[in-house]
């Protein structure tokens, strides 16, 4: 495909989303009938207008091929159903990204595939934690809290911070670290193989396993399988340890993934 054609079809797709989204009923119509098939007493019980409202509506519907009627049921097309899950998808995403706009506004988020940040209503139930002027740990505390509690981390660093490294030490040493995983560029690499101590204890430990990657990944990512945790850089390229976005759901887990395996490409 062209990109004349490209956008040709991004336009096309465009238009056809717009009429449905300059529409709450057109849009909510769609909504109603994702999961299953229903009558018009059905769809007046739902979205709490009269018939002829709702009629009008799957009538544009139809005219369409969005929503087709089967007896006395009205049902999604193929089309229909693909639009309504992208619209979903959309909302989710709208949705991820205000729940915690301060995070995703501030941040560079340029590392983050674009395949991956499509998918960032995955973390729409995520949690965003701040420090603030007058604690200026609360996020850090709140991480080191999370990996305490787990017996196996996978984590993209990104930076060389020795307090990072002492407490993954003291959790080793603890035997409450069973199994981790570092992913860092040839360059973390080598700054924590300078440091003798660093090195002994936690390049050389037998429960860490360290993965060089040729990427520089501004993006600090911790993952097991009780939690994900994302910390990024700001737009100036500073690493910023204030704020945090913690995640214990499976579509944050398997967002999180996701990014672990884009690192090792």
């Amino acid at each position: 495909m062209t990109n004349i054609q490209t956008k040709r079809e991004l336009n096309k797709e465009f238009k056809d989303v717009k009429y449905i989204l300059t529409s709450s009923m057109r849009a909510k119509l769609l909504l109603a009938l994702y999961e299953i098939p229903k009558n018009l007493d059905e769809l007046r019980q739902d979205l709490k207008k009269p018939s002829a409202t709702i009629l009008h509506g799957l009538k544009e519907l139809e005219t369409i091929n969005l929503v087709r009627r089967a007896h006395k049921f009205y049902e999604l097309t193929s089309n229909g159903y693909l639009l309504t899950t992208n619209m979903i998808k959309l909302i989710e995403n709208w949705y991820s990204l205000s729940k915690s706009e301060k995070f995703w506004d501030n941040h560079d988020l340029s590392d983050i595939p674009e395949d991956i940040i499509k998918n960032i209503y995955l973390l729409k139930d995520a949690e965003y934690v701040s420090s603030t002027t007058s604690d200026l740990s609360i996020a850090f505390n709140k991480y080191i809290e999370l990996i305490s509690k787990v017996s196996k981390l996978q984590i993209i660093l990104p930076i060389y911070s020795e307090n990072h490294f002492k407490h993954l030490i003291d959790l080793l040493n603890s035997n409450k670290l069973q199994k981790l995983e570092l992913i860092v560029n040839k360059e973390i690499y080598e700054s924590i193989h300078q440091n003798k101590k660093f090195q002994k204890d936690l390049l050389n430990h037998e429960n860490v396993k360290t993965t060089i990657i040729d990427k520089d990944l501004k993006i600090f990512l911790t993952y097991s399988e009780e939690f994900m945790a994302l910390t990024l850089f700001f737009k100036d390229g500073h690493y910023d340890d204030s704020q945090i976005l913690i995640g214990h759901d499976q579509n944050a887990l398997n967002w999180a993934f996701n990014i672990i395996k884009y690192s090792r490409r």
